[in-house]
């Protein structure tokens, strides 16, 4: 797609947008209500129509075509199952209505796919929400589109089952080499399932690459705070030392790889995950102490919250910043408790650093219901 546009009156939905999906791949549009990402997702299915732009699958263009001229299916969170048939003839439905051959054998092969095999005689209602959701992915399957699009295709399941299908949906692509295309606003969902992904905020990409690329070197604050949580830390260039930047502190420095700060800058953000950061009992000894790392002394505990596989922390700073810690579970004796006075260190390997002319709060995702 180049430079599409997507306007409902004086409110621009999709802008400027240009992007290229490699043919096989996994690729997810993350981003939070209203980034525009569904929108993208309808343009390309044919349910809206550009403001401006194009559109192409392969060689052919396809904008201003009708949605059953063009080479996809869509894979909807409400599945849209017919519920007077069967689950078989549901997945026969479009193969029939284009009068194709060899109906059943297609059919049978994609239901074996999908782990379906044995419920092909069953409505519907009588199956669960995820074996519902293999029921809408098959019949999209099995028409053999160029593309697949998924709008929050997991979105009305359960933790445990969203979970479940994610690695699914990923064994499913990889098997039948489809193009995905998988709209989410679900950091996890994304990360679990795609080969790219590309981060929309206010209708634009703000970054786009492999999952891991994105989390450990978000580019904009609001890429380091929505894809994941990130601690983002005011602080000022000093000097450059060897392959290393240091930078000032209210109190004390630290050190980020020369690769991972914006060159011109002189306010930096430095950001570093919770669970890169080690907490230390102060004093920090020279035996015990954190050799060769960021280190933050001064720090008190503020809140503990163990949840099982980890502990969550937050500690504040001698200069009043609130840090998140996430330390693994290593036994209860191990725990730290609130008032506890501790440092904190993380290797500067670990940590990125942004402009701080950036909004620190951009991407932070606040729950409604809990203000």
């Amino acid at each position: 797609m180049s430079s599409l546009v997507k306007t409902f009156g004086p409110f621009t939905a999709v802008d400027d947008l240009s992007l290229t999906i490699p043919q096989g791949s996994f690729f997810a549009l993350l981003g939070p209500s209203g980034c525009g990402k569904t929108t993208t997702l309808r343009m390309v299915a044919g349910l809206e129509e550009p403001t401006s732009g194009t559109i192409h699958i392969g060689s052919s263009e396809l904008t201003g075509t009708k949605p059953y001229q063009r080479p996809v299916n869509t894979v909807f969170q409400s599945y849209a199952l017919f519920p007077h048939m069967t689950v078989w003839d549901n997945v026969a439905f479009g193969l029939k209505r284009r009068s194709q051959a060899n109906v059943k054998k297609q059919v049978d092969d994609v239901l074996e796919l999908t782990e379906l095999t044995t419920l092909a005689k069953r409505k519907p209602a009588q199956l669960s929400g995820g074996q519902q959701q293999r029921v809408a992915l098959a019949r999209a399957i099995v028409n053999k589109p160029a593309v697949l699009l998924l709008d929050e295709p997991l979105g009305a399941l359960d933790l445990k089952l969203r979970r479940q299908m994610q690695m699914e949906l990923k064994r499913i692509q990889t098997e039948v080499g489809l193009t995905f295309v998988h709209v989410t606003h679900d950091q996890e969902e994304a990360m679990t399932m795609a080969d790219t992904i590309a981060v929309m905020n206010a209708g634009r990409i703000e970054q786009m690459g492999p999952p891991a690329e994105l989390y450990e070197q978000p580019r904009t604050t609001f890429a380091a705070n929505f894809l994941g949580q990130s601690n983002l830390i005011r602080a000022t260039v000093k000097e450059r030392v060897g392959d290393s930047v240091v930078a000032a502190l209210p109190t004390g420095t630290l050190r980020v790889a020369v690769s991972r700060v914006p060159e011109g800058v002189n306010e930096i953000l430095v950001g570093i995950r919770p669970e890169k950061i080690k907490l230390h009992d102060e004093p920090v000894t020279a035996v015990d102490g954190p050799v060769g790392e960021n280190t933050i002394t001064g720090g008190r505990v503020i809140d503990a919250s163990f949840i099982g596989v980890s502990t969550q922390y937050l500690v504040k700073t001698q200069w009043g910043q609130e840090v998140m810690v996430f330390e693994q579970n290593q036994g209860i004796a191990n725990l730290n408790a609130v008032g506890d006075l501790v440092t904190m260190s993380f290797s500067a390997d670990h940590a990125f650093a942004l402009d701080a002319g950036q909004d620190v709060s951009a991407g932070i995702e606040f729950d409604p219901e809990a203000l």
